[in-house]
């Protein structure tokens, strides 16, 4: 197939773009043109500034794909600018479980419903809840809503992170630095990196319509990373309410997702507990 991605040269854009190649998929990747990736095979690039119409116009000029993947659709105006200007079968939106209107174990796709949200014309804005909300519902003025996928992930966590959020407590521990931690007892959801990728890849395959979740089967507690990363770096962590914030802060007990419409869709997600800790020694060890 022919599918453009926007995006795809950072974190899991490159496992999802290394798994279309893969199925010998033809890939073109449409960035502000700042990086290069070494991917798994050919691809074409188009440079293009996806906030700006006359330069997404320029740049594709009306061209049809049978996929659109769009990692970076970060508000409505977003979306507007780019299918005004270029067309598909079918459309796969990277979005985000902040999309749901309250954090809660076991959350499921119908509780936030893209059609049913007002839709505000806007540009990025710091309000990421509302924004990606309206990214979602911004597609649906411009394509048939059973061509739509809506990718809902929470925390990625890998290797290549480069928010660091893992890497966070670790350091902290290493360097004996107070940190806050408002909830130890909080239990979260994640996915690896290198699978959030691979699973934007197999919807390109496996036509699916509307919210999908992704992540990990599992979740693991705030107390669970600091005490097993303590035993390995041999030092306790100084918890302090006028530490440093930490990344995980503003959860309310069990965070998490949902993923049967993935698995009737033939995907089934990874163990937490299969990749995590390991994780975490990776980013002890480096």
């Amino acid at each position: 197939m022919k599918i453009l991605v926007i995006g795809g040269t950072r974190y899991f854009g490159i496992p999802m773009v290394n798994a279309l190649l893969k199925k010998g998929h033809d890939v073109t990747i449409a960035t502000r043109g700042n990086v290069k990736v070494s991917f798994d095979g050919e691809v074409r690039y188009v440079t293009l500034d996806r906030m700006d119409p006359v330069s997404v116009k320029e740049a594709l000029d009306n061209q049809k794909y049978d996929v659109i993947i769009d990692k970076i659709a970060y508000s409505s105006n977003d979306v507007k600018a780019l299918l005004e200007n270029v067309s598909c079968d079918r459309y796969i939106q990277m979005s985000t479980c902040s999309v749901y209107p309250k954090e809660h174990a076991n959350i499921s796709e119908d509780e936030f419903v893209t059609s049913e949200y007002p839709l505000e014309w806007m540009d990025r804005i710091s309000d990421y809840e509302k924004t990606k909300r309206n990214a979602e519902r911004a597609v649906l003025e411009f394509m048939d809503p059973l061509a739509c996928t809506f990718v809902r992930y929470p925390v990625v966590l890998g290797e290549n992170d480069y928010t660091k959020r893992l890497n966070f407590y670790i350091e902290h521990i290493k360097n004996d630095q107070p940190m806050y931690v408002d909830d130890l007892d909080e239990a979260m959801a994640f996915i690896h990196e290198k699978e959030a990728g691979e699973f934007i890849a197999y919807l390109a395959d496996h036509p699916f319509s509307g919210p999908v979740n992704g992540c990990s089967n599992g979740v693991i507690k705030i107390s669970d990373i600091i005490n097993y990363a303590e035993k390995r770096i041999g030092k306790k962590a100084i918890l302090d309410e006028k530490g440093e914030v930490a990344p995980f802060n503003g959860f309310t007990d069990t965070f998490s997702l949902r993923t049967e419409r993935a698995k009737a869709a033939g995907y089934i997600f990874s163990e937490l507990d299969s990749w995590i800790y390991k994780l975490i020694d990776h980013e002890i060890e480096k």
